[in-house]
């Protein structure tokens, strides 16, 4: 708490009673209403959460900012809520890219828009309680809970094969997290009776349970990362949900996944973890090398940078596994800047939609001679993307690539061919659909972008090269923790 207030109760909450509040607004006769609700809603929610990083310690790696009260005594489940330096920055990704979602949104969704915007809300809410939660219960609760907004968004909103997409989805991502909370139940018991998630970072464990409990946590997170070869049900949700859906997806999602490997494998289970990292590394530049390849000849621009976003979050797991400080911070801030770059990117392909309602690469060329100013913002998210020295691609796979040469020059020369596939796949599609003569007469009718689109594609250009240039404000935060967590895992818990 700061000065008093519960603030992070109030960055979980505020969005979720906004949610309820545009809910109330009813029809789509009262559809502007819902919008501004929305949008002042989601501007109120991160204004909440940024003084989780001005008020931060960074000298510190304890919990800050605690929140602790009873919840369901008898099986000694608590509200506990807290932050580090590795939660805290994905607190207020999440607040932020609600903002973009729901301007996004604003002229392009039509019909059930109080639902639509509500869906976002909740679901931010929901996500930021997952990067809070450090009670068990509470996490698995906010964890199951977010899937529910994001499974309607795309079964409701998504294209013609919606309901295949959002079921694969929701039965992907549920299956997995069901081993979580059986592992839970194990470590409730070893524990003594606590869903405590700190207690359990300072269990002595026997090695056998050990990798039970990594394994469990593995499927768990592995899905929602996704990792090869769990990843399949991404590039349909990705195909089939409308361009917030996409964004949410990208930006947020895949990062719980990732964070839940710094919260649960890496410290409750510390000599599984090094006893599994040849597989972890194995998959991970599987995901960097081959689904790169995967994404160099894809057609559907969706589709394109979902295998991108695959590739790129494989990086961030073989960050993790390299077990020193720049690889575990490399890989964080890369989950940061492929939120940036990932969002930019959904976006822009929305902006393009939103004219044309096609996906297809083969159905543009020459778009520059029609939207200059959009050419633009798509060549430098386009760059940022292939990891381009001077944007935020660029920084943390860098950091990760210098992690790995010091454990394996193999892991580093493999991890390093994503500048080069990175580069092939977005250029190649940048330059079929921006550059050249205007082949399709649809494209001499389109027009270039709006101030709406202008604002939130400014906004993350800003944040592309700000992070490039300059991203000790992000690595600041991080390090203690980071240093902490490394530590705790070079510590056997062998009892």
């Amino acid at each position: 708490m700061l000065a008093g207030y519960p603030l992070l109760s109030l960055a979980v909450w505020v969005p979720i009673i906004s949610g309820a509040l545009v809910l109330a607004t009813g029809s789509d006769r009262n559809a502007s209403m819902a919008r501004w609700i929305a949008l002042i809603g989601a501007i109120v929610s991160f204004a909440v959460t940024v003084p989780l990083y001005t008020g931060f310690n960074t000298m510190t790696a304890n919990m800050q900012f605690e929140e602790l009260m009873p919840w369901i005594p008898t099986y000694n489940i608590n509200y506990h809520l807290g932050v580090d330096g590795i939660s805290m920055p994905f607190v207020l990704l999440t607040s932020f890219t609600t903002i973009l979602v729901v301007i996004a949104g604003w002229k392009v969704i039509q019909t059930k828009v109080s639902q639509y915007m509500a869906a976002f809300l909740f679901m931010s809410g929901a996500i930021i309680g997952v990067f809070e939660a450090l009670d068990a219960i509470l996490f698995y609760v906010f964890f199951e809970a977010m899937l529910i907004p994001l499974f309607l968004v795309i079964g409701i909103w998504g294209g013609p094969r919606r309901v295949y997409a959002a079921i694969k989805f929701f039965l992907y991502t549920l299956l997995g997290s069901l081993l979580m909370l059986v592992a839970f139940l194990y470590l409730y018991f070893q524990s003594g009776g606590s869903f405590e998630i700190l207690d359990y970072h300072r269990l002595p464990i026997a090695m056998s349970a050990q990798i039970l409990l990594f394994m469990a946590f593995f499927l768990s997170f592995a899905v929602k990362v996704p990792m090869w070869p769990v990843h399949t049900w991404l590039p349909d949700a990705h195909v089939e949900a409308p361009t917030g859906g996409s964004v949410i997806l990208a930006a947020i999602t895949l990062k719980v996944g990732a964070y839940g490997f710094l919260r649960f494998n890496l410290p409750i289970a510390p000599d599984a973890s090094h006893y599994m990292t040849g597989f972890i590394v194995t998959i991970s530049l599987i995901a960097v090398v081959y689904i790169g390849l995967v994404a160099l000849v894809q057609q559907d621009m969706k589709k394109l940078i979902a295998y991108s976003s695959i590739s790129h979050m494989g990086f961030v797991t073989l960050g993790f596994f390299m077990f020193n400080a720049i690889g575990t911070e490399g890989a964080l801030i890369q989950m940061i800047s492929h939120g940036f770059i990932s969002a930019a990117m959904f976006l822009s392909v929305g902006v393009m939609y939103d004219r044309l309602h096609s996906r297809q690469i083969s159905d543009y060329g020459g778009v520059a001679n029609k939207m200059p100013i959009f050419a633009a913002f798509l060549m430098l998210f386009s760059m940022a993307n292939s990891g381009l020295p001077g944007t935020s691609g660029f920084i943390g796979e860098f950091m990760v690539i210098m992690s790995a040469i010091k454990v394996n020059f193999w892991y580093a020369f493999l991890a390093a061919t994503t500048l080069i596939f990175g580069a092939a796949y977005t250029l190649w599609m940048y330059k079929r659909v921006i550059f050249g003569a205007v082949t399709n007469p649809h494209v001499n009718e389109m027009k270039d972008v709006s101030a709406r689109e202008f604002s939130f594609l400014a906004i993350l250009a800003v944040l592309v090269l700000s992070m490039g240039l300059y991203p000790k404000p992000y690595t600041e935060v991080m390090h203690t923790s980071v240093n902490n967590l490394l530590a705790h895992v070079a510590i056997s818990k062998l009892p």
